[in-house]
């Protein structure tokens, strides 16, 4: 079982506050020396980690309806995993991005670099249609604004496109999109937006997992905006994958939805995926790595990395489950008393 006070000790958690209280322009300074690579997928494919669900109002993991409501286990899960250079990068909001940052000004003081450079940074737009809510298709972008992604020298954006046809306040969210892809197309910013059909019942929004559903809604987000040049799209595995991946030529990402707490069963998911589309480009995934069950996170999100960029099989991939016990421990057992941080 993961140790997040092991990870985060509480000096290092409780030093996050007294950065953001004492000292709030080290974030901006710590973005400004992250080093960023040069292109975003260097083999044409990513496994990015998804942490931007507390911003929707979303808390829910596994049996536990507030366990990413603990800021302090939910960020050191989220470090153990981009600590380790097989993960490309983090998509997430601009509270968590700060923290990062904090923590990646920690680690560069300790050793001159970051768990932070050449990872990509992609931050989450729209958070407004929050989980529950009355308004939740009136979408709107209320995280990260198309210039503040550049000005703290993030590398992407995203947008979550969720589409109720019944619902009216659909248009409106469809324009917000529009406007958005638009605006981060002229500013050169790539884009990952997530297509998602949705249908409400008494107890809320689920999204709709029929490939007809899924292929009509590809179509609608892919021509959103003035340019789908450096449009991604984040698709949830559904039946026919294969044919749900022939709706676009844009590069693909499958997203992990709840966690289920069985790994194995989601590495072969991935693994199926994969292959589903030569335009099939990797995974961006989050609870399902983040709260896997008994299992380590980083060992979980080495594995799909494992699948998505080596093509490794079942029985390679699920050796990670278990080869990445030690790595990072202690990374930030440091005490802020001590002048190192």
């Amino acid at each position: 079982m993961f140790d997040w006070h092991e990870y985060i000790p509480e000096s290092v958690f409780s030093h996050i506050t007294s950065v953001r209280v004492d000292a709030p322009e080290t974030i901006a300074e710590e973005a400004q020396m992250r080093s960023r690579r040069p292109r975003l997928a260097d083999d044409g494919k990513l496994c990015i980690l998804a942490c931007d669900h507390p911003g929707r109002r979303v808390t829910n993991a596994l049996d536990d309806p507030l366990w990413m409501g603990n800021r302090h286990d939910y960020l050191a899960r989220i470090l153990r995993v981009m600590s380790h250079p097989e993960i490309d990068g983090v998509m997430t909001t601009p509270d968590i991005v700060d923290d990062l940052l904090i923590l990646s000004r920690v680690q560069r003081k300790k050793t001159g670099s970051s768990f932070l450079d050449d990872k990509l940074i992609i931050g989450c737009m729209n958070r407004g249609g929050l989980a529950g809510a009355e308004f939740e298709m009136d979408d709107r972008m209320t995280a990260y604004t198309p210039d503040g992604i550049v000005a703290g020298r993030l590398d992407a954006a995203k947008i979550m496109f969720r589409l109720d046809l019944l619902d009216q306040r659909s248009v409106d969210t469809i324009e917000i999109c529009a406007n958005a892809v638009t605006e981060l197309n002229r500013l050169g910013v790539p884009v990952f937006l997530e297509p998602l059909p949705v249908v409400r019942s008494d107890t809320g929004y689920s999204v709709s997992s029929d490939p007809s559903e899924v292929i009509k809604t590809i179509g609608v987000a892919s021509a959103l905006g003035t340019s789908s040049a450096r449009v991604w799209l984040k698709v949830p595995i559904t039946p026919r994958f294969d044919r749900v991946c022939r709706a676009t030529t844009l590069p693909i990402l499958v997203l992990g939805g709840e966690s289920i707490g069985d790994p194995v069963r989601v590495i072969r998911e991935v693994k199926s995926a994969m292959g589903a589309g030569s335009n099939v480009r990797g995974v961006l995934i989050g609870r399902s790595v983040l709260y896997p069950g008994n299992a380590d996170p980083l060992g979980v999100a080495v594995a799909i990395s494992r699948t998505v960029h080596n093509n490794a099989s079942i029985e390679e991939a699920t050796e990670a489950l278990h080869a990445c016990s030690d790595f990072g421990v202690g990374l930030f057992n440091t005490d802020p008393g001590d002048g190192t941080l």
